[in-house]
């Protein structure tokens, strides 16, 4: 096991720096502008200096608030309503339709109007995260409620047990590992949309710093942050994901599926 976590490591950090290298040979070659594409190591400057202010981890914490409270918002509303679904067939004919339009509708085209009738503050920009990491959460916890093995739920009935014993004891228990599922790909979602908002909405925030690096030509900035909030990204996704071992270890997908970090 530790054999094949050092390897995974090696070939990680190896494609991280072929990529860094190639980026540096193509800026070298092509002449591109610095303007256009910085070099690495310029971007690596900006980093540290990006990082070694105090308004950077200002906006940082801003951004990571609004990410988990809509997140947490999602988790709230999805897991209840892909309860519902999968437990009443009606409920699911009915909320169906309306679960398809949210997710085909360009969420992006939509966020300004959703900024224009919430406010340009914080809390829309929780509500566009929620929206986001919404319907994979939902769509999960469905499945997750809908694929729960059939001797566990005879199992419940010849214990006599209750409805709501068994939603608790046997079948949310049973969907965990589709509902985690759900949030990892929620989490992720619902960092593009509090920093999609923050971009339109700005004040505050990582994409609002990203934007004003832009406005302000300072590109290896702008890489800098993008840099930072790729972090941000991988370690909520690792925490979510690291619940699986946590709450799961019984299930197939905590040793097959580990955390990326």
């Amino acid at each position: 096991m530790l054999r094949q976590q050092v390897i995974t490591a090696a070939w990680i950090v190896g494609i991280a720096v072929a990529l860094i290298a190639g980026w540096k040979v193509y800026v070298e070659v092509a002449d591109v502008s610095r303007f256009v594409l910085p070099p690495p190591e310029d971007v690596g400057g900006a980093l540290v200096d990006v990082l070694g202010e105090d308004r950077t981890w200002h906006h940082l914490t801003v951004t990571v608030k609004e990410i988990l409270a809509g997140f947490g918002v999602a988790v709230a509303l999805g897991v209840l309503v892909g309860t519902l679904m999968g437990e009443i067939p009606a409920v699911e004919r009915v909320l169906n339709p309306y679960l398809v339009v949210l997710q085909v509708l360009p969420k992006v085209a939509i966020i300004p109007l959703l900024l224009l009738w919430l406010g340009f503050g914080s809390s829309s920009r929780i509500v566009i995260a929620a929206v986001f990491a919404f319907f994979p959460i939902t769509t999960s916890t469905r499945a997750g409620i809908r694929s729960v093995e059939p001797g566990h739920l005879d199992l419940a009935a010849t214990l006599q047990t209750t409805r709501w014993q068994r939603l608790w004891l046997v079948e949310l228990r049973g969907a965990l590992p589709s509902i985690l599922t759900g949030m990892e790909v929620g989490i992720v979602l619902a960092t593009v949309g509090a920093v999609v908002a923050e971009y339109l909405s700005g004040g505050e925030g990582l994409g609002w710093l990203a934007v004003t690096n832009l406005n302000q030509l300072q590109v290896d900035r702008l890489f800098a942050i993008i840099v930072v909030l790729c972090a941000v990204g991988v370690v909520l996704y690792t925490a979510v994901a690291s619940l699986r071992r946590l709450l799961v270890p019984w299930h197939a997908s905590a040793s097959a599926r580990p955390p990326m970090l």
